[in-house]
C-alpha cells in the first residue's frame, strides 16, 4: 500500500523507540537499524485499516524481527566464534532510548548486555519489554504470543541473572572525566601496582585489540585478573609505531559510553578506539577496549555531531 505523509510520520514518531527496543535485544546498533527498516517495509505492505493501535502493533513486529535475528543459525555462528561484543553508543545517542530509572540505564551497559547473551530470546524479550518499556505482562504475552504467567516467569529468570551484572553506581559526567583521568595516568606510568589499585578485587578486562591499544585481533583477548589486565594495560603508552599505524597523533578524550565512563581515543573527529570502564564500589571492575571501525561506525558518527570537552590529551 502507498503512505501518505501521515502514515510515514506515524512511523517516524516511534522510530527511536522501536531501534532502541531492538538494539538491546541485539547489542547492535547495525542490527537495529536493519531491523526497523524491515518493520517499515511491513508497515507499507500493512492494510492499516485494520491496525487499531499503531505503536502496539510496530512494537511486536519489531520484537518479532529481532528475536528471528537472535535465533537465525547465521547470528548464532558469529557470535559463537568468540568475537562478539556488543556496540557501544555514546550517551544522548537517542538508540539508547530511555534513561530515567535505573533498570533503564543498566540496560545498556556492557555489563548488561553482555549477560543478556547467556539468555533464552524469550527471556531477553520479556524483560527488555516488562522491565525497560514498562509494558503490562498481559501486553508482554500478546507481544510475544505466550501466556501471561509465561510473561512472569520469563521475566523472573531475566531478572535474577540480570542481577548479578548491574551496576548500583550512578556516575555523571564529571566523575566520568575524573575516573578516566586517574585510569590514563595509571596506565602510562608503566607500574601495574599503580593500576591494580585502581581495580576491584575480580577485576577482567576484555579487548577486540591487541594489548587494548591499537590494532585488530580476530577473536576477543580476555585478561581474567587484576594482574593480567594490569600487565596488558601497560601497553598504553604511546609509540612511533602506533603514531605510524594510525597516521598521527591522536587525542584522548573522556566521555560517558554505554552509561559508563569511557576513554575515546579520536584522530581528525574519527574515532579509532573506545575503552570502556565499568565501576563497582568507587573502583573500576571491567575494562572493555574496542577498537574494530565496524563497531565504532554509529559512535563515530555521532561523536562528530556535537560539541567536545577539551581532551585529556591533545596529542598523544
Amino acid at each position: 500500500m502507498l503512505m501518505d505523509t501521515a502514515t510515514v510520520a506515524s512511523f517516524e514518531a516511534s522510530r527511536d523507540r522501536l531501534a532502541a527496543i531492538a538494539y538491546r535485544l541485539l547489542g547492535s546498533a547495525a542490527d537495529a537499524e536493519d531491523t526497523v527498516q524491515d518493520a517499515f517495509l511491513r508497515w507499507q505492505d500493512a492494510d492499516r485499516e485494520y491496525i487499531e493501535v499503531p505503536e502496539a502493533w510496530l512494537t511486536k513486529v519489531v520484537t518479532n524481527l529481532a528475536l528471528d535475528r537472535l535465533r537465525s543459525a547465521k547470528m548464532r555462528r558469529e557470535r559463537a566464534v568468540g568475537a562478539w561484543m556488543p556496540e557501544p553508543l555514546l550517551d544522548g545517542d537517542p538508540m539508547l532510548g530511555p534513561a530515567e530509572t535505573a533498570e533503564q540505564r543498566e540496560s545498556v551497559t556492557f555489563a548488561v548486555l553482555t549477560m543478556m547473551e547467556r539468555l533464552s530470546p524469550l527471556e531477553r524479550a520479556a524483560y527488555v519489554l516488562r522491565e525497560v518499556f514498562a509494558y503490562s505482562h498481559a501486553e508482554v504475552a500478546e507481544i510475544l504470543g505466550i501466556t501471561e504467567s509465561g510473561s512472569q516467569q520469563h521475566t523472573h529468570r531475566a531478572r535474577r541473572r540480570i542481577a548479578v551484572a548491574r551496576n548500583s553506581t550512578d556516575i555523571d559526567p564529571a566523575a566520568a572525566r575524573r575516573i578516566v583521568e586517574a585510569f590514563i595516568v595509571a596506565a602510562s606510568s608503566g607500574r601495574t601496582e599503580q593500576l591494580i589499585a585502581l581495580l576491584t578485587a575480580d577485576a577482567t578486562g576484555v579487548s577486540d585489540g591487541a594489548g587494548l591499544g591499537l590494532g585488530l585481533a580476530a577473536k576477543l583477548i580476555r585478561y581474567s585478573t587484576p594482574q593480567r589486565l594490569a600487565d596488558a594495560l601497560r601497553a598504553f603508552k604511546p609509540s612511533p609505531a602506533k603514531r605510524a599505524l594510525v597516521g598521527g597523533s591522536p587525542s584522548i578524550h573522556a566521555t560517558m559510553v554505554s552509561g559508563c565512563p569511557a576513554m575515546l581515543v579520536t584522530l581528525d573527529d574519527q574515532v579509532l578506539g573506545v575503552t570502556i570502564l565499568e565501576v563497582r564500589d568507587d573502583k573500576i571492575a571491567s575494562v572493555r577496549g574496542i577498537t574494530d571501525p565496524d563497531r565504532l561506525a554509529r559512535l563515530t558518527e555521532q561523536w562528530q555531531r556535537r560539541e567536545h570537552e577539551v581532551p585529556l590529551i591533545e596529542s598523544w
